[in-house]
This record gives structure tokens, C-alpha cells and sequence, in this order.
């Protein structure tokens, strides 16, 4: 099973970022994907928690929706929304919040509203949801997204959720906890903040991935760490294990889930 495909590298790379034992707060999509696919394979403990109020959720499915009623049925316990935000993620319980977007910029702010013009837009997208206080609130943050043009753009049409801001300490200046973004996954690389500037640069490049594909799928003039590594690749046993959740997820609900 040495064959794997680009998203199937991204979800992997993206789930080895979570910790055995930690606190996620997890988005639905690519971000319920990747924690999942942790849970069940390196990090049986870490503790999954959704915006609906599910605290260690064990779906065998991934949820359609923050909704879905597997995320209740296989939880420890559920509690009121307000509690999951003001005494979890506000009260600093949170280790990681696992974010998607539908685009983001070079500090790792991420734009889930529009495209173009606030009041005439291109596109409006589904909104922050819980975002916006994941990012500001969790102690740290991972984002996961596929690469291009359009989703890494050098100026967000909207800014959702804050990531390090304008750079440097901006977001410190703003009184935000949590050291914000700490890697970027995508479909070709991994990208963490640079120290100083918490530009993100990049730091791991997929198998077969080059350097000149990086820069033709990012909207700003990225840049790379001195010591670029290669992501290692999918082990047959985190393969195994993330296209048994596809298959019974497809079987569930007649798609995979998360792969947008």
C-alpha cells in the first residue's frame, strides 16, 4: 500500500501534527478528517471536542455537520454550546484548535465569509461559525486546506479569523492568548511561521512535490526555510486506517466527508 494520492498525503501530515492526549477543538471538513484519522491511529487520547457541545467524540463516521448525531452518540458527554466556548476554549482548555478555511494569507489569517466586496460579493461563503474564537482562544492553531491561487492569496477579502495578524507581535498587540497558527498542511508542503516576522515559510515539501509547484499555486511571494525537509510519506498502517473511514463514511452518507 506504497501508493497514496495528494490529499491523502495532507490529511495524513495534518493528522501526525495531534498530539497523543490533547484538547482539539475540531472543524468539520479536512480538519474532522485529519483528527479523526489521529484518533485512530497515533493519539487513541486525544480528546475531539465540536462546536455543538460532543466532548471526546469517537465517530465511526465523519459528522456532515457540527450537528450530526454520531458526534453525540460516541462522545463522553455533551454539554451547552456556551460551555464548550466560555468555560473550554475561553477558560484556555483547548491545546489545539484544527481549523480549515476557505482562504488564507501569508500570517495565517484565514477568510471563511466572502470573496470580493463585503456588501456585493463574488462568492459568500459559509461564515465564521466558531472560528473566529478557535483562532483567537486555542492554544495553538493548525490549518488545513488545499494549495492554489485562490485559496492563498496575498490579501484576504475579509479577515475572519486572526491568525498572527500583520505579522511580527501584532497579534500579541491585540491581547489574543495561544501562540495563533503553528503549520499551515496543504496538498504540497507544510508551512510554518518564521521567527520574528510569523510569516509562514515553507518548511517540508511532499514527495514528489518541487519547489517551483509551491510557488505557482501560492497568491504571495512565498518563501522557504533554509532546511526544507520531505514529508515523509503515508505508512501502510495510516493508509489502512484512513480509507476504512472513507469507505464507511461513503457507505453512510455516499461521500467520503472532508475532502473539500
Amino acid at each position: 500500500m506504497s501508493d497514496f494520492n495528494t490529499n491523502e498525503m495532507m490529511t495524513v501530515a495534518a493528522a501526525r501534527r495531534l498530539g497523543n492526549g490533547s484538547v482539539c477543538f475540531v472543524g468539520i471538513g479536512l480538519p474532522s478528517k485529519a483528527a479523526n484519522l489521529a484518533r485512530l491511529t497515533h493519539a487513541p487520547e486525544v480528546v475531539l471536542i465540536y462546536e455543538s457541545g460532543p466532548i471526546g467524540a469517537k465517530p465511526s463516521v465523519l459528522p456532515l455537520s457540527i450537528g450530526d448525531g454520531e458526534l453525540a452518540e460516541t462522545a463522553d458527554t455533551v454539554v451547552p454550546t456556551g460551555e464548550i466556548f466560555r468555560y473550554w476554549l475561553q477558560g484556555g482548555r483547548i491545546d489545539v484548535g484544527f481549523l480549515g478555511a476557505a482562504q488564507v494569507d501569508k500570517f495565517g489569517n484565514i477568510n471563511t465569509t466572502v470573496i470580493g466586496d463585503y456588501h456585493a460579493p463574488k462568492v459568500r461563503l459559509p461564515g465564521a461559525g466558531g472560528a473566529p474564537e478557535i483562532a483567537g482562544s486555542a492554544k495553538k492553531v493548525l490549518i488545513i486546506l488545499k494549495q492554489g491561487h485562490r485559496t492563498f492569496v496575498d490579501k484576504l477579502a475579509f479577515i475572519t479569523s486572526v491568525g498572527h495578524g500583520e505579522g511580527g507581535d501584532h497579534r500579541k498587540r491585540l491581547g489574543l492568548p495561544g501562540e495563533g497558527p503553528v503549520a499551515i498542511i496543504t496538498d504540497l508542503c507544510i508551512m510554518e511561521p518564521e521567527a520574528g516576522s510569523n510569516e509562514f515559510i515553507v518548511t517540508s515539501l511532499h514527495p514528489g512535490v518541487t519547489r517551483e509547484q509551491v510557488i505557482e499555486n501560492t497568491g504571495w511571494q512565498i518563501r522557504f526555510a533554509d532546511n526544507v525537509t520531505t514529508t515523509e510519506a503515508p505508512k501502510a498502517e495510516e493508509l489502512a486506517a484512513l480509507r476504512d473511514l472513507e469507505a464507511r463514511t461513503a457507505a453512510a452518507h455516499g461521500q467520503k466527508g472532508g475532502d473539500e
